[in-house]
Parts: C-alpha cells; structure tokens; sequence
C-alpha cells in the first residue's frame, strides 16, 4: 500500500487540503490519504484560536465523508502533547510496516524542512512530497541546499505542482471574525459545523 500523510492543524480544514492531497495522490498513485489533525503545532506553540482537537478531527471527517481516498486520523490528538511528525510517521510505520509512506507538505514547509525535529530520521522512513501551489516562485535550490545530494534528488523526484488555490485557514478565520461568508472557501458540511458549534466567532 502507498498511503500518504497529511498533517496540521486543520483550524479548519480547508478545499485547498484536500486539493493537495488529490494532487500527491493522482501524481504518486497514492492509494490512501491519512489526514492527520496536530494536537499543538510544534511551530505554533501558544496560539490562542485553536479551536478543539475534537471539533478539528470532526471537520476533517465531514470533509472527506463517503471519499475512499481520504482517512481522517486522531493519530496525534490521542497522543497529545506537541504534535512532531517524526512520532506520527514512526507510529505509523509501526502500524502499517507494510505500506510506503508519503508525508505531503507545501512550498513554504519544504523551506523550513531542514530544521525539522530529527528530519532524517523523518526521510529514513518516508519520501516527503512536495505540492507548490501554481504560479509559486520557490528557488528549489536554495531550499534543498542543507540537504546532502542524493536527499536532494528524492526531495526534487517529488515536488509537483498541484491545483491548489489561494485560501489559508487563517484568512476563513478572520472572515468569521469579521461576519463575512467562507462559502467556497471550505465544504458545506464543515460551514455548516462551524456554524451549529460558534467557532471562531469574536468573544468565543
């Protein structure tokens, strides 16, 4: 099995998630996408509008109800704590020894990927994907330059481009902040709960 690794806080998941992870999936034949809602960010330590662990997980799974390529996983939320990938990719090798791991990260992550907690153990024991958005500039080289020459190769081999749009999680919070729609920018179904449950409304 080939099973991809989408992690992150997921405050909230977003359309532009899941077209990442189509985009890993259909270049990398990937048979499964794990979508994997952090507990703490270790680069986000001390945000104060994360919504619940339990709210993020179920937005993740109304998201992707009734799709076969898409999992959502508590992976991290059991475990708690600050969320590194390099325990979540380890607990996933232990769980599934037989599959090829994917974790799947944007352009502005593959930037900081060489500072990551313990990266090489992370590309022992899985290839990291790369999805940059279309028309983003990155200079390729100069991100894979602390990286020894054959890490360098894998890391280019999986660098695509994906139809992926212009929408973050911070930009639908604020228009919830500021009373204004998000239709499009997230799926119904995750509208809907953001709705029923008051998220990120001022004064929540």
């Amino acid at each position: 099995m080939r099973l991809g690794i989408l992690g992150g806080s997921f405050n909230p998941i977003h359309i532009g998630h899941l077209l990442m992870g189509c985009a890993a999936a259909e270049a990398f034949q990937l048979d499964r996408v794990l979508l994997v809602p952090c507990a703490v960010s270790p680069f986000k330590v001390g945000t104060v509008d994360l919504a619940p662990g339990a709210d993020r997980l179920e937005m993740v799974r109304r998201s992707v109800a009734g799709d076969p390529l898409f999992e959502a996983s508590d992976l991290d939320l059991t475990r708690g704590g600050v969320s590194y990938t390099v325990e979540s990719v380890r607990a996933l090798h232990a769980r599934y020894p037989e599959a090829r791991l994917f974790f799947i990260i944007g352009g502005d992550s593959l930037r900081e990927l060489s500072r990551w907690y313990k990266i090489d153990e992370i590309l022992e024991l899985c290839d990291v994907i790369t999805v940059l958005r279309p028309g983003m500039a990155l200079a390729l080289d100069e991100a894979l330059a602390p990286f020894p020459e054959a890490v360098r190769a894998r890391l280019r081999q999986h660098t695509i481009r994906g139809r992926t749009c212009e929408v973050s999680s911070s930009e639908i919070r604020r228009r919830i902040a500021e009373g204004r729609s998000i239709r499009y920018l997230v799926c119904p179904e995750v509208e809907a709960y953001i709705r029923e449950r008051g998220l990120y409304a001022v004064g929540k």
